[in-house]
């Protein structure tokens, strides 16, 4: 008998993934007028935390995202049963990846991402620092400036018809073949 890991930690096909995926936002709208968004839930938190102290955070964060914190929970927790506990899980991926990787530098392949940029000894090299640190600054920086995420923007605001989601979406999409095709090389 499967383990639950093994049951939904397992890749599900795209015939199955794709439709739930898309009647997510139905669902949504149905269940209250509720985008899908996952960087809104920063300031829910804070809101939570923080319990009024500054202006931007004085709201009744409970009928705003509790439903949405609790999908980052779960998406976290989906995360982490991705990652099969005790065990060996490789990434798989094509061999044109592969070596376009190790020609970057990174000949890792065992686990979920690569431990010559992410892990505690490689956050303090620059590739490591500039990957995750600065990386992850700019992505906070470009979902404010773009007024939310790519889930949000390319799974709500696309379904939704709203323009300013197509042009973040081409933005995103855009930003990640320079990233991919001309920075990373520069910092790998």
């Amino acid at each position: 008998m499967q383990s639950f890991t093994e049951v939904f930690a397992a890749p599900w096909p795209w015939y199955v993934a794709g439709p739930v995926i898309g009647l997510f936002v139905p669902a949504l709208l149905i269940a209250g007028n509720k985008m899908f968004g996952v960087s809104g839930n920063l300031r829910h938190l804070c809101s939570a935390l923080l319990s009024g102290q500054v202006e931007h955070f004085r709201y009744d964060w409970k009928r705003a995202g509790l439903w949405n914190l609790l999908f980052v929970a779960g998406a976290g927790l989906g995360g982490y049963l991705a990652s099969n506990p005790g065990g060996t899980q490789d990434i798989q991926i094509s061999e044109q990846t592969r070596l376009a990787l190790m020609n970057l530098g990174i000949h890792d392949f065992s686990g979920l991402a690569p431990r010559e940029v992410f892990s505690w000894t490689a956050l303090f090299t620059l590739k490591g620092f500039a990957s995750v640190v600065l990386g992850g600054f700019l992505v906070g920086f470009g979902t404010a400036y773009a007024g939310g995420c790519t889930s949000g923007h390319a799974i709500s605001g696309l379904a939704d018809l709203q323009l300013p989601s197509l042009v973040a979406v081409v933005g995103f999409f855009a930003g990640g073949l320079i990233a991919t095709y001309f920075i990373l090389p520069m910092v790998l």
